[in-house]
Formats: structure tokens, sequence, C-alpha cells
């Protein structure tokens, strides 16, 4: 059985002996590890002896937890001498010290803010990094639609229609649940305030402009959001990972024509017929509350609608789902670009394609909402 390492130090005036003892391999020096140096440094002690003679086995682990205790005492000022050591133990401190950190755990907990600063200072350059080349992405992007509004035979028509399909009509089910819960939560609390000053029929303005101008535009995009851009960054990062990308380049074929345009085409078209659909759903879920709680009858609902409620509201809704397409579209494409070729990127980029499509989304639609306010709209 291997002997549990330990140390014995004996001091002489102005120098110290420290005596290594037993086994100092990686299974029984846990017990030092865990607590602090046993050697502490005396004010009258100015050099220090380690005696490797006792000895009988060591590793990595233990040479380097022995350099630990060193280094800390030279830290202190104090001279630190090894005597006694085989041949082997020679080599491994000399390899373990050519190959010790410079900063120790100890010191690193001093330099904590410095850390901190550090870490500020590298994600700030990643940001920065990143942001040019999104901005250089985009630019490519725009380069490419220009190119090929000149020239509308080189769209890829069936792949723009494949991905119509899977993107704007397999995200119909949801959007029309999700679009119809909205509308009757937004009706039942209106009602529940409306009803206390006698205006029911107010109902209709609010569960109406509410839903078709920001609601129903908002929430459909989130939702395709959650669906299309993490969808498009893996599909991407899987080609790449394949270097299907590649040898599509090598090949003469443009990854914009073929990966990036029908993609964006798709969530440009099918994002506006999806707020349409969630439109119709918000508001019939608004008229079934009206008409439970507060007696407001369809006819009557729908009436008031065609008399208070401007088509301009409609048309806002309508304008914004190009909008949150294309944005959806080129986040979920530039992320899946941005994979690398490891398995784990895919997780990542296509979660922060996720974070950063319903982020944009939310505000973009924002800040059109403060300036058509601002113009009166």
């Amino acid at each position: 059985m291997k002997q549990k390492p330990s140390l014995r130090l004996d001091i002489q005036e102005q120098t110290a002996l420290v005596l290594l003892q037993g086994s100092w391999v990686k299974e029984r020096i846990a017990a030092l590890c865990k607590t602090d140096i046993p050697i502490a440094p005396s004010q009258t002690t100015h050099s220090y002896t380690f005696d490797f003679s006792a000895v009988t086995d060591f590793d990595t682990h233990g040479i380097m937890l022995i350099l630990h205790f060193a280094k800390t005492l030279e830290r202190h000022g104090k001279s630190v001498v090894f005597q006694g050591e085989s041949p082997s133990m020679q080599q491994l401190l000399h390899i373990c010290d050519t190959h010790y950190p410079l900063e120790d755990i100890e010191e690193k907990k001093g330099i904590f803010i410095l850390d901190s600063l550090e870490n500020v200072g590298r994600q700030s350059v990643e940001g920065y990094r990143t942001l040019a080349s999104f901005f250089s992405f985009t630019g490519e992007l725009t380069h490419a639609c220009v190119a090929a509004v000149l020239k509308p035979l080189s769209i890829r028509w069936k792949a723009t229609l494949y991905h119509i399909e899977q993107s704007g009509a397999g995200a119909i089910p949801i959007i029309l649940l999700t679009s119809f819960l909205i509308g009757i939560v937004i009706a039942y609390q209106g009602a529940t305030q409306l009803e206390k000053f006698g205006a029911n029929i107010f109902i209709v303005e609010m569960v109406t402009i509410s839903s078709v101008r920001e609601l129903a535009p908002l929430l459909t995009a989130i939702v395709v959001a959650g669906r299309s851009a993490s969808s498009y960054s893996a599909q991407i990062g899987v080609m790449k990972i394949t270097d299907e990308v590649d040898a599509m380049r090598s090949m003469g074929f443009s990854p914009w024509d073929f990966l990036v345009l029908p993609r964006l085409f798709a969530l440009v078209v099918s994002l506006p017929l999806l707020v349409f659909f969630a439109d119709i759903v918000s508001v019939f879920g608004g008229m079934v509350i009206a008409s439970t709680k507060l007696d407001v009858s369809f006819v009557e609902f729908i009436d008031r609608i065609k008399q208070t409620v401007a088509l301009k509201h409609l048309v806002i809704g309508f304008i914004k789902a190009p909008i949150f397409g294309a944005i959806i579209a080129t986040i979920g494409c530039f992320r899946g670009f941005q994979i690398d070729s490891s398995t784990e990127s895919v997780g990542k980029y296509t979660t922060i394609s996720v974070v950063n499509a319903i982020f944009w989304v939310i505000a973009v639609d924002a800040l059109i909402s403060v300036l058509l306010t601002e113009m009166g709209l």
C-alpha cells in the first residue's frame, strides 16, 4: 500500500528543511490539494530546502503540487533549493517547472477585476467582428437580391416554392392556434374592464386594432423565427460540415442562389399570408368572447369594424410582415454560415439564430411603431 504523502518542516535559524515523504501521486495528494500550503512563510527564515530523499513515488500531479508550494514561498521573497531527487524526478521537475503556469490560482483570485475587464474586451472584439461579418453578409445578400430581380430567370422558383411550403404552410396550424388564443386573451381581459364602465362595444376596436396592427404580425414572426431561423441555420451548417457548400463553390454554383435567396424570398412571400390568417383568427377569437361575455353579437362586431376601424391598421400589419420575414431569413442564413466543422457549433449557432431573430423582430417592431405613431399613423 502506498504511503500517504506528508511534509515535515525543520527550521534552523534562517534556513528551513522541508522533508517530503510518502507517495506523491494523484490519488494520494487529494487531501493536500484541498488545504492551503502547509508551509507558512516565516519572517526570520530566508532559505528553504526541499529534500526528496524520502519520496517513494511521484507523478506529474504530485510534482506540480510541490512546485506550487515552492512558487508560493518564492513569491514571499524566500529562496528555494531542491536536493535528494532522483534523475527521473529531476527530469520531471525540470519539465513541470518549464511549463508551470505564469499565474497561479491564488494570484488569479487577486486580479478578478482585471480578468473581468479582459473578458469584456474579448467579448467586445468578438462582437465587433460578428457585426462586421453581418454587414458584409448583408451587403453581399443585397447585391445577390438585386441581381436576381434584374434576372428573374436565375431565381430557383422550385426551391423557393419548397421553402414556402415548409416555412409557410407548415406553420399554419400553430399560428392559427396561437392567434386564436391571443384574441381570446385580449378580449377576455378587456371585457372585464370595459364591463365596469358600460363600454362593451369598444371591445371591437381594442381587439381588432391591437391584433391586426401589432400582435398578429409580431406573434406570427416570433413563431416563424422559432421554426425557420433554427431550421435554416441547421441546414446550412450541416451542409458546411459535410463540405457540400465548398463542393458547390468548386463546381461554379453560387451558394447565394441555391441556399440563401430561395429561403429569403420564401419568408418574404409567406409571412404576409400567414399574418392574414392570423388576423382573421385572432379577431374571431375576440368575437367569441365579445359574444359570450359582453353580449356583442357577431353581426354587431363586424358592423362596428366597418364603421370605426381604419384600413391603415391592416395595411401596417401587412407592411411589417415582409420586413420580419427578411430579418428572420437573413439572420438564420448568416448564423448557418458561421457554423464550423464541429457538430457542437450546430447547436450553438442554431440557438443564437433563434434568439437573434426574435430579438430583432421585436426591436424592429418597436421602432416601426414609434415612427408610425410620431407620423400620426
